[in-house]
C-alpha cells in the first residue's frame, strides 16, 4: 500500500459538487446580459479551469475559443457579484468525502488543499461544508503567479510540509490535476465523478481512479 509523506486534494469535483451554484450564477449572468441561459449540464462540462475561463466559455457557449473582450469585461464583474452571494447555497460534499478525510487524518497524513478557485470563494465554501480546519495549507487560484495545470501550486504546498515530490500524492478529478501532478513528480489518484469536460478521467492515465474517497482505505496505508 502507498504511504506518501503528504497528500494534496483538489476542491471542486473532488470534495465538493459546486456546479449547482456556478450554473445558477452563469444563468443569472446571461439573463442580465440579455442572452440565452446555458443550463447546468453545459456548465458541468465547462468548469475546472477557474471562474475567468468559465465566464468566457459561457459567453461563447463552447469549451474552446474566446469571446469578445468587451463582452467579457462586462460579464465578469456581474458573475463575481452573483457568486459572492451564491458560493455555497446549492453546493455540498460528495458522498464519502467526510469519511475519506477522516481516514486520512486518522492515519496522520498531512493534508493540503490546492484549487484554482480564488481564496475569497474557497474559504467560505470550506467553512460551510465543514472542511476548513482539515487542511494544513490552502493554495488557491490567486495564491501564486501560476495555477494548475502548472506544477507550482503543488510544489509550493510540498515545500510547506518539507515533502519531496516522490513522496507526495495529489487527489483530483481532472486532466488539469493529472498534468500538474505529473509535472511536479507527484503520484495522482483521481475521482471518477468529477469535472473533466465530459471526458473519462481514465483516458488521462492517473495512477488510480476511485468512485468514492472511502476507497482510499484500500490504496493508502492506515495509521501504524
Amino acid at each position: 500500500m502507498l504511504r506518501p509523506k503528504m497528500i494534496l486534494l483538489d476542491l471542486d469535483g473532488t470534495l465538493v459538487d459546486s456546479v449547482p451554484d456556478l450554473a445558477y450564477c452563469v444563468d443569472a449572468m446571461m439573463a442580465q446580459l440579455g442572452r440565452p441561459v446555458r443550463g447546468e449540464a453545459a456548465v458541468r462540462a465547462w468548469v475546472g479551469n477557474g471562474i475567468e475561463r468559465l465566464v468566457r466559455r459561457a459567453l461563447i457557449g463552447t469549451l474552446d475559443g474566446e469571446p469578445d473582450e468587451v463582452d467579457y469585461q462586462r460579464a465578469y464583474p456581474i458573475f463575481l457579484e452573483l457568486y459572492a452571494e451564491n458560493t455555497f447555497k446549492r453546493s455540498g460534499l460528495y458522498p464519502g468525502v467526510r469519511e475519506g478525510i477522516d481516514f486520512l487524518k486518522a492515519a496522520a497524513y498531512p493534508l493540503g488543499l490546492v484549487t484554482n478557485k480564488a481564496r475569497c470563494f474557497t474559504e467560505p465554501l470550506l467553512k460551510h461544508v465543514g472542511l476548513y480546519d482539515d487542511f494544513g495549507i490552502l493554495v488557491c487560484g490567486d495564491t501564486l503567479p501560476r495555477k494548475k495545470p502548472d506544477p507550482l501550486p503543488l510544489l509550493h504546498a510540498a515545500g510547506h510540509f518539507d515533502a519531496v515530490p516522490e513522496d507526495s500524492l495529489m487527489i483530483g478529478d481532472s486532466i488539469s490535476d493529472v498534468k500538474a501532478a505529473r509535472a511536479a513528480g507527484f503520484g495522482i489518484i483521481c475521482t471518477s465523478y468529477g469535472y473533466n469536460h465530459g471526458q473519462d478521467i481514465r483516458d488521462s492515465n492517473p495512477d488510480a481512479v476511485i468512485d468514492s474517497l472511502t476507497e482510499l482505505q484500500c490504496l493508502l496505508a492506515p495509521a501504524a
